[in-house]
């Protein structure tokens, strides 16, 4: 059990770094608090139903992101697409929830916009970690995005 965590805390600050180096200063990984929240996250495992670091499903990692912040969310991805400001593809900015359709019945993946075209997320094979909304996969399943923080609270918790 050790070791497991040991490799877990290695590969998430190994990936924290090159998130660091490969997403630059106009990204959510600079040194912003949901920065922080995000970047500690890296590498756990997918649980569906799950909405804590024990394992987290998409629904429930946003949300525990936006919790640890100080701002609430829905529990489910279909909820938290109800809520916000719908937001153009070309106007993303750090914070802003990103939404897909993977089952083929409207919204059913949710992640949360890091910049320069990727997002931080849980997935069912991959458990958290940062993706390019550009990969094939993401980009043909894209549904839309919601800005759910005022610019008041992006400058607190997600601006770098």
């Amino acid at each position: 059990m050790k070791s497991h965590n040991f490799k877990k805390k290695c590969t998430a600050a190994a990936l924290g770094l090159v998130m660091a180096f490969t997403l630059g200063s106009s990204s959510a990984f600079a040194d912003s608090r949901m920065d922080t929240v995000i970047a500690k996250t890296i590498g756990t495992t997918y649980k569906f139903g799950g909405t804590s670091t024990a394992g987290f499903d998409c629904s429930g990692f946003t949300k525990y992101v936006f919790t640890k912040v100080g701002l609430t969310l829905p529990r489910t991805s279909k909820a938290q697409f109800k809520v916000g400001t719908p937001v153009p593809r070309n106007k993303l900015r750090s914070g802003d929830l990103i939404f897909f359709n993977t089952f083929g019945k409207g919204v059913s993946h949710v992640g949360i916009y890091v910049g320069n075209g990727k997002f931080a997320q849980s997935s069912s094979s991959r458990g958290v970690n940062i993706s390019s909304l550009s990969q094939s996969y993401w980009a043909n399943r894209y549904v839309g995005a919601k800005r759910v923080m005022s610019t008041t609270a992006y400058k607190a918790v997600a601006f770098d």
